[in-house]
């Protein structure tokens, strides 16, 4: 049987050529791709015979190239060996994110394919020296993008402050535009852009604020009146819809959002551009007057206070922590229930599994826990040996500082002063303007910064798991005496901190209580030595000691990593 040959064959002679408008030249991409097409042709068709296989062609921004039909498809026909070359404008055109592209050169070159630059004919990517003009163009690439965008929203966060307004006007509005006049274009550019009342749509939201002020009418009536006469919702959308049988289904959540925006009382408001509510006037007509506005806002927040008030109002202590274990060794989450409610005694409370048999009075199961909080304190005489095996387990498992995060650290600043380095030969040698070599210094001196401050904040951090540890050992050692002494909300909040699940049985006795970390790991510790096994300081507790440890590892000072890595400050 012959041995099947696993060698790729090289690719076929021939040139792709990759064209990029960015969205900025979305409004008029074939002049961009004419001019593109023709850099090319006259850079480096002149210089070669090889035919071109296909032209490949996006009009999308180049900072992510997964969104990039056209680039995506030039990828597949490479790994198909379809072409030797590609043949691209510029480093611009390629993408605008440095790390993909570089990814995505070495990637072509892997393959046998070489990318070539018509601004820089000559330029090999893979040459030492020749790619890091290929990487600072990436680079300042990136940075033109992110500049880009800041303008542009500092643009529109300007136009905003200035009472006018973007985007798509809301509905019962028309966006309008008109070229403006040549000696217009300095001020306002080359569109001149208002927004005006749509004679259609003005006349229903006026009608939906007459009912909603008489204050006799609830949002779904409002929606059953407006669908009587006829209105709808500028999409089309109706204000009520019927199902097949028969049920009315009102728009009433579509109806308050529109009655809770502001733009309708003529004010410009925008979290992002930091303009609250009555600072700035909107360049419109409005439809009502800020009088009128903020009385109906009155009567939905009477309306909604009203609804809250008839609801369920009880507060369940354990709302997600509490489990049932069942006979038959399942453990199963119970929620809150409280039938009747809205009686004067506000109903009687339970922890249950929907549609089952499982009903467990709450107080049942909170009344045990004082009890079970008292059982995981720790002996103060343990707290000496506790810190000291924990701070030699820090010592083995992470060092002072651990060394594979130093040398990754150390090693790219030792990367940042190479890459400098061979900068300054090709600006020596004048391939590198001035303005491109300042731009590169002071992003450099940004990267070094960044980096220092890590190592500096890596020598700090065994300090902080010892703080963690003491935190801890504080509140374990406070909490079942100060327990009954909290209110309600802060026993609610100190649960949630401390205990990862109560289990018990489907008669309400709870089985256990299971602790988040670090709290856990003294538990265990504590429950070790009060059985007898002794305590032989580091052998004893290591293990556990680990599992705290690497919990605790990527902590922050006063805060501890829960079971599912989030997050959640200490309580003091």
């Amino acid at each position: 049987m012959s041995r099947r040959n696993s060698k790729r064959l090289p690719p076929k002679p021939g040139w792709a050529v990759y064209l990029r408008t960015s969205s900025e030249d979305a409004q008029n991409p074939e002049n961009s791709q004419r001019r593109q097409r023709h850099a090319i042709e006259r850079s480096l068709f002149e210089r070669t015979d090889l035919p071109v296989f296909n032209e490949y062609i996006d009009n999308l921004s180049g900072r992510y190239a997964d969104n990039r039909p056209g680039y995506q498809r030039m990828l597949e026909d490479a790994r198909a060996g379809c072409f030797s070359h590609v043949a691209v404008e510029n480093a611009e055109r390629f993408g605008r994110n440095d790390a993909e592209a570089l990814v995505a050169l070495d990637a072509l070159h892997g393959l046998g394919i070489a990318v070539r630059f018509a601004d820089y004919p000559d330029l090999d990517p893979i040459d030492p020296d020749d790619r890091i003009l290929v990487s600072l163009s990436f680079t300042l690439a990136r940075r033109e993008s992110i500049k880009l965008g800041q303008r542009v929203t500092g643009g529109l966060h300007a136009k905003l402050r200035t009472g006018g307004f973007v985007g798509k006007a809301p509905d019962g509005y028309l966006n309008c535009e008109e070229k403006t006049e040549q000696i217009d274009k300095t001020r306002a550019g080359r569109y001149n852009r208002w927004i005006e009342p749509d004679p259609e749509q003005f006349k229903v939201w006026r009608t939906a604020w007459d009912l909603l002020l008489t204050d006799q009418y609830t949002l779904a009536e409002i929606c059953e009146e407006l669908h009587a006469r006829g209105y709808r919702f500028r999409s089309g959308r109706p204000f009520v819809t019927v199902n097949a049988r028969g049920r009315r289904k009102e728009a009433a959540n579509g109806l308050s959002r529109i009655l809770n925006n502001w733009f309708y009382a003529g004010w410009v408001v925008s979290e992002k551009a930091n303009i609250p509510p009555k600072t700035v006037q909107g360049q419109w007509k409005p439809l009502v007057t800020t009088e009128e506005f903020e009385q109906g806002l009155a009567i939905l927040a009477a309306r909604q206070k009203h609804r809250k008030s008839g609801g369920k109002v009880h507060d369940y202590l354990l709302r997600g922590l509490v489990y049932v274990e069942l006979d038959d060794g399942r453990v199963l989450r119970l929620t809150g229930s409280t039938p009747n409610a809205g009686r004067s005694g506000g109903g009687t409370s339970y922890y249950c599994i929907e549609s089952s048999g499982v009903n467990i009075l709450c107080r049942t199961v909170d009344e045990q826990l004082p009890c079970e909080l008292m059982k995981i304190q720790v002996d103060p005489d343990l707290i000496p040996l506790i810190r000291n095996s924990y701070n030699d387990e820090i010592a083995d498992k992470l060092g002072r500082m651990r060394p594979d995060q130093r040398a990754d650290l150390e090693r790219k600043l030792k990367d940042i002063d190479e890459e400098e380095a061979r900068a300054l030969r090709l600006y020596t040698i004048g391939k590198i303007t001035d303005r491109v070599w300042e731009n590169l210094w002071s992003e450099w001196q940004d990267r070094r910064r960044t980096l220092r401050h890590a190592l500096e904040s890596l020598q700090a951090h065994n300090d902080v798991h010892i703080a963690n540890l003491d935190a801890a050992l504080t509140v374990i050692a406070k909490v079942g005496i100060l327990y009954n002494k909290l209110e309600r909300s802060s026993q609610k909040k100190l649960l949630h901190e401390m205990v990862y699940r109560v289990v018990v049985c489907p008669k309400g006795t709870i089985r256990r209580m299971e602790l988040l970390p670090p709290f856990g790991y003294l538990k265990q510790v504590t429950d070790r030595v009060r059985k007898g096994s002794g305590f032989e300081g580091k052998t004893k507790t290591s293990t556990m000691a680990g599992q705290c440890s690497s919990l605790l590892s990527l902590s922050e000072p006063g805060e501890t990593r829960t079971s599912a890595g989030k997050k959640k400050a200490l309580v003091a």
